[in-house]
């Protein structure tokens, strides 16, 4: 075993090597953003997609272009309003008067990456149809069925501001999403960059790879080690979010209202895998899921009055359970 693992590692460090020439490459428009850039990531070599919440103006777009430019992959921007269709996201038929014929116009859901912006602007149907194409990742126009490109992530965010006319992602749909990732603003540092390089031409993005080697990242995730012990790691955290009891957390029982489904458990696990990967390393450690544990989890327990009057949310709960789990 110690002798495969040893091989796995040279294999993944090779295969991973164009990660921090991406990340460099991608920093030269983008301050202080390595965190959300990591996670995009992953959700891309993980195949699944990203809830961003983040005031406006912290580089977003920006973000989801510059990814799209160093992978060399098609990107769309959708941007979500209340009079939106379901046909303004995955396309329609539109008659041609020439050919007395019915045409295929695909929607920008075509695309290896979407920014869903605002997506909570929009009514459920139209969130709904893009939910669906996430998890089926196929469309269907008219009688004919359509699959998305590969890879195909999207990115949705919303606004944790303004409330007024919107129309909330249900809990169910937003358990769709791999990872949610709260956003807050740069430090003064950061800030001072973004003044310096902002108030002039950008640098060019140059790609660093390309859709190939993306499938072939994803390939070598795969075969990235995970022990029976940090397996049985993963299931215990989602577990002592539904059972806090059976795990010394009493305390809160009356604070989870709901516990992270079964998709958590697969999503931690995808995640912490392709993490690994980012790290330059074949195999999983406890610490991977500690680490992105919260992206995965926080928008998966649901939490009761109670701890909304205690001022307590659900990251809170999430600290609580790594600190109650035993580590292996």
């Amino acid at each position: 075993m110690a002798v495969y693992i040893d091989e796995l590692n040279k294999k993944i460090m090779q295969d991973s090597i164009f990660v921090s020439k991406l990340l460099n490459e991608v920093s030269k428009v983008l301050v202080g953003q390595k965190y959300v850039l990591e996670r995009m990531l992953i959700g891309l070599l993980s195949d699944g997609h990203i809830l961003l919440e983040g005031f406006p103006g912290l580089a977003k777009t920006l973000a989801v272009k510059s990814l799209a430019a160093v992978i060399q992959a098609a990107y769309k921007r959708i941007q979500f309003t209340p009079d939106l269709l379901p046909a303004d996201v995955v396309g329609t038929l539109i008659y041609n008067p020439q050919s007395s014929d019915f045409v295929v116009k695909k929607g920008p859901v075509f695309a290896n990456i979407v920014l869903a912006d605002e997506i909570n602007r929009a009514p459920a149907k139209v969130q709904s149809a893009l939910l669906e194409a996430m998890q089926e990742r196929h469309v269907t126009i008219g009688d004919t069925t359509y699959g998305l490109p590969d890879p195909f992530l999207v990115m949705a965010t919303q606004n944790p501001i303004e409330q007024e006319g919107t129309y909330p992602l249900p809990e169910a749909q937003v358990d769709r999403f791999m990872l949610k990732l709260k956003v807050s603003y740069p430090n003064k540092s950061d800030e001072k960059i973004i003044l310096e390089r902002m108030t002039r031409f950008l640098p060019k993005i140059n790609p660093i790879i390309s859709l190939k080697d993306v499938q072939k990242a994803k390939d070598s995730i795969e075969q990235i080690y995970v022990d029976d012990k940090v397996k049985n790691y993963i299931v215990d955290i989602v577990f002592a979010s539904r059972n806090p009891g059976e795990y010394g957390l009493k305390d809160l029982r009356s604070l989870i209202a709901y516990g992270a489904s079964p998709r958590a458990t697969i999503s931690l696990t995808l995640a912490s895998k392709a993490y690994a990967f980012l790290q330059g390393r074949g195999y999983v450690i406890p610490e991977d899921i500690k680490i992105i544990g919260h992206d995965v989890l926080r928008h998966r327990i649901l939490i009761t009055y109670e701890a909304e009057v205690d001022s307590i949310d659900s990251d809170d709960i999430i600290e609580k359970i790594f600190g109650g789990v035993d580590v292996p």
